[in-house]
């Protein structure tokens, strides 16, 4: 008689509570969205955006199990209309089903016009895992019927309540002595990834003999290294390298960011994703200190939809080049964060009377763009009119990098608003 077959541990560790997840307590915790749903039974069909191993399989699961709705799953790596067809057919048996499909993203045009149907009749509620912007990649007619919840990257403190739950829930492993004298090692293998942080574990468990086991960074680093596996487009690697990819090209290294291009084209990388990430990295990292680079970047991206490989790969290399050897700022980035923090600490300020729209009598008679100044009136076609709401009027939000470009942006800023820029 053959041994029974047991779980990994990730599959293990899934969660059973709420209280069991690690992380998106924007969306799980008490009185938030998707736990009201979920607790009301009122499921919509929805889209969970994040990176891989924040729990989006999870939750699917956890959700359809709440509700006490049939539950089924495809990837959309190895399925096809066949599949949904079927899973459809199954629905209408019980009326009602939640499906959940991973990377969505993955699914072609005629794979998500059979899915439609079922969505709009209600027969299926939708829950589609994607690490793309689903707007990339997903129908507009689908994603209309969609509430898009972007699932946050997992802090430290979340990775690190997920190891003391599985050494203190699991029935192997709570069986063992094992002592977490060290995780940052094993923190810096996850990258974030919850599910990779506990195959870590798992690993460094199976490869230790006996039961007693104390996890040094020293140990985590020599046993990680004998199990690095290849290139992978669709596992753990395909986020490593991407990242290197990244990295490389933000640090102005044409020959690391080349390798790493290399090591995507041979391993089969899509290359839109190859070229979607130049594309973010053309406005978050150079923004306006060559502003060409958000330009050549997308002509890099509509080109490779159009091609494709092999012919291809010269456009990606030269777009590549370009990028990291352009002049770098973040300034953008930066500035819409600090106005998105300013957004949530302040609140929805009311809009200046004089920056109102006035569309009607009424608006005009409670002094709705009263006393607003049309910047063409005035010379030069600037009027030094503060457009802030009064709560944070003078908050300056964008800082011009340091290089040649936003130096003349600062030079103009200066010029025209000299209590805000005249340092």
């Amino acid at each position: 008689m053959s041994a029974p077959v047991i779980a990994p541990l990730a599959e293990r560790m899934r969660p059973d509570a709420w209280e069991d997840f690690a992380g998106q307590q924007h969306l799980i915790g008490p009185g938030k969205v998707l736990r009201m749903m979920t607790e009301s039974g009122k499921l919509t069909s929805m889209i969970f955006w994040g990176p891989p191993g924040v729990g989006k399989t999870s939750l699917a699961r956890f959700i359809s199990d709440k509700v006490s709705l049939p539950f089924y799953s495809l990837s959309a790596i190895d399925s096809g209309v066949k599949d949904l067809r079927a899973v459809i057919e199954k629905a209408h048996e019980h009326g009602k089903a939640v499906l959940f499909i991973d990377e969505i993203h993955r699914f072609n045009k005629s794979q998500q016009d059979a899915l439609l149907g079922a969505v709009e009749k209600g027969v299926i509620t939708l829950i589609g895992a994607t690490t793309e912007n689903p707007s990339f990649e997903v129908i507009s007619a689908l994603l209309s019927r969609c509430q898009v919840y972007l699932l946050r990257q997992l802090e430290k403190e979340d990775l690190e309540n997920i190891l003391t739950r599985a050494l203190r829930e699991d029935e192997i492993l709570k069986n063992k002595k094992i002592e977490l004298k060290e995780t940052a090692a094993m923190l810096k293998y996850s990258g974030g990834d919850g599910r990779k942080l506990l195959n870590v574990l798992e690993l460094l468990v199976n490869a230790s003999p006996g039961d007693h086991l104390v996890v040094t960074n020293a140990m985590t680093e020599s046993v990680i290294q004998q199990k690095m596996a290849v290139y992978d487009k669709s596992g753990d690697q395909h986020y490593d390298i991407i990242s290197a990819f990244i990295k490389s090209m933000r640090g102005s290294d044409p020959n690391a960011a080349l390798y790493y291009l290399a090591r995507m084209i041979v391993g089969g990388e899509d290359p839109k994703f190859i070229a979607r990430r130049m594309l973010i990295l053309a406005s978050e990292d150079i923004g306006n200190a060559n502003p060409t680079a958000l330009v050549l970047a997308t002509s890099c991206f509509q080109a490779v939809t159009m091609i494709g490989y092999p012919e291809c790969n010269l456009i990606l290399s030269q777009t590549v080049i370009y990028l990291a050897t352009s002049p770098k700022s973040n300034a953008s980035y930066l500035a819409i964060q600090k106005a998105e923090n300013l957004v949530r600490e302040t609140g929805d300020l009311p809009v200046p009377l004089p920056l109102r729209n006035t569309p009607t009598k009424l608006m005009k008679d409670l002094n709705y763009g009263k006393g607003y100044q049309y910047a063409h009136d005035y010379e030069g076609n600037f009027i030094a009119m503060e457009m802030m709401p009064d709560k944070i009027k003078g908050k300056v939000i964008y800082e011009p990098g340091k290089n040649a470009r936003e130096e003349e942006i600062r030079a103009n800023l200066r010029k025209l608003w000299k209590e805000k820029y005249g340092y």
